[in-house]
């Protein structure tokens, strides 16, 4: 009997199949989702142990299952493997280093899949611990107070370093589309 749940989401049939194929027999529970609103419901309903989400879906794309995600601290402590055939997409949304998350690139081998779980399931114990998680387990010490703050601090910092990396990447596209432009007009 299967022990761990994984949630694969991706509009290609032939990617479904082809992890369902590549992880080990009898260990894994595959449950398939064709689209990005599907996967949603069915992260919420099934609860999986992991997620293999393909980047670019029919009417919920995964960079918005991924927002979604990062909402909620049980969710998003969820172990998650990217899928998509073209990184740059990808990081034009998300910039490197990817910190919670492991990203596989189509086409891939069971070893990269099975390299791609393994770091996503390291990485998904890196989420700093939210302080909406603390409240609903209704800790209300003084003490927890304190560690709440601390924990909203580092989530607070954590969003500000990633929000200077997205003004890195901006600036970096907006000097190179400056040029093209410069290009163009001599």
């Amino acid at each position: 009997m299967s022990t761990h749940k994984v949630l694969v989401i991706d509009d290609s049939k032939v990617i479904r199949m082809r992890v369902r194929d590549m992880l080990p027999p009898n260990t894994f529970e595959v449950i398939e989702a064709k689209d990005g609103l599907e996967g949603y419901n069915l992260i919420r309903s099934e609860n999986p142990n992991l997620i293999m989400l393909d980047f670019l879906l029919p009417k919920m794309s995964g960079w918005e299952v991924y927002q979604e995600l990062q909402k909620e601290y049980q969710l998003k402590t969820i172990p998650l493997v990217v899928m998509s055939g073209r990184k740059e997409e990808v990081m034009e949304k998300i910039p490197e280093p990817f910190d919670y998350f492991a990203f596989v690139e189509k086409p891939f081998d069971q070893k990269q899949l099975v390299d791609a779980i393994r770091e996503a399931m390291a990485k998904a114990k890196k989420h700093p611990r939210s302080v909406e998680f603390a409240s609903t387990n209704n800790v209300g010490t003084a003490a927890s107070s304190s560690s709440d703050t601390a924990a909203e601090i580092q989530t607070l910092n954590a969003k500000i370093a990633q929000m200077q990396d997205e003004i890195n990447s901006l600036k970096k596209q907006l000097s190179q589309l400056i040029v093209f432009i410069k290009q163009r007009i001599k």
